[in-house]
């Protein structure tokens, strides 16, 4: 956070003497601060904070008393913003504290030392223009998020219609084997119902297959190997033979947790029958 940018900062006074507002922007304008308004009608406080995006309120408290302690309750809920930005003056060591209770940012008594105050409004402003720029970034992150997520599900979507024009079948397991996604005719292909909910790989391999090649793809898949075009024979009911060729790969996150697997199946049977 640079000078620029402290200066820069938009500055609400509030306080029912001409005198001391005027003397306040007077002694700001000479420390660098160029946006400066003030008010001596705490009515308009709210209006000219929320038109002006004030950063800093500087808040006299003794001119409104108990009322002080209402209008920073107003503030916090008429501001979207968690960070209430605020200093009150005060010579009253009870609205000191209460007012830091309500929500204010730091509270400075009287009399006080006029570099004080503005070395108060130096660091308050710091601390507000940072918690901004923290707001911003944020906001930026969530953007980037819901882009980055929306990328993902197109890519996906694609992956998908890509994986059904070259297989037959597409499919993806939870850790614990359990079907999560399937599309194309696993049904026809297997001869089985499938449950794309439920189901596991068990069920899936069900009776009927080579026990050999059974016993191969189980340990590829419980020892999370990726294996490419897996060859494995099913004897049908009529005493025919179909033959699959399977490709899958487990899934990591980030942290190399074990998410599943995803993969691929296509009938090759025609193929070797001819």
């Amino acid at each position: 956070m640079n000078q620029v940018d402290v200066h820069g900062a938009s500055i609400l006074l509030v306080d029912d003497k001409q005198a001391n507002l005027d003397l306040l922007e007077q002694s700001l304008s000479k420390a660098g601060y160029s946006h400066i308004q003030q008010t001596s009608d705490p009515a308009k406080v709210i209006e000219l904070h929320l038109s002006g995006r004030c950063d800093l309120i500087l808040l006299d408290m003794d001119f409104l008393g108990a009322g002080g302690l209402t209008l920073l309750k107003s503030l916090r809920k008429h501001i979207a913003s968690p960070y209430l930005c605020v200093i009150v003056v005060t010579e009253n060591l009870g609205f000191k504290l209460h007012s830091l209770q309500t929500g204010a940012k730091d509270a400075l008594g009287k009399p006080y030392e006029m570099e004080e105050l503005l070395a108060r409004v130096h660091n308050a402003l710091e601390a507000r223009l940072s918690y901004r720029s923290l707001e911003a970034n944020i906001g930026k992150l969530e953007q980037q998020f819901i882009e980055r997520t929306s990328e993902l599900q197109l890519s996906e979507a694609r992956f998908r219609g890509f994986t059904d024009l070259v297989s037959d079948w597409y499919w993806e397991q939870d850790p614990t084997g359990s079907f999560t996604k399937v599309s194309g005719p696993v049904p026809e292909i297997l001869g089985i119902a499938v449950d794309s909910t439920a189901e596991s790989t068990n069920t899936l391999l069900g009776t009927g297959w080579n026990a050999q090649e059974q016993s191969i793809l189980r340990g590829k898949i419980s020892a999370r190997e990726p294996f490419l075009d897996f060859e494995f024979t099913r004897n049908t009911p009529e005493g025919g033979q179909q033959t699959y060729l399977v490709s899958g790969q487990p899934m990591f996150d980030r942290t190399c947790n074990f998410l599943g697997y995803r993969g691929i199946g296509v009938e090759i049977s025609a193929v070797k029958n001819h």
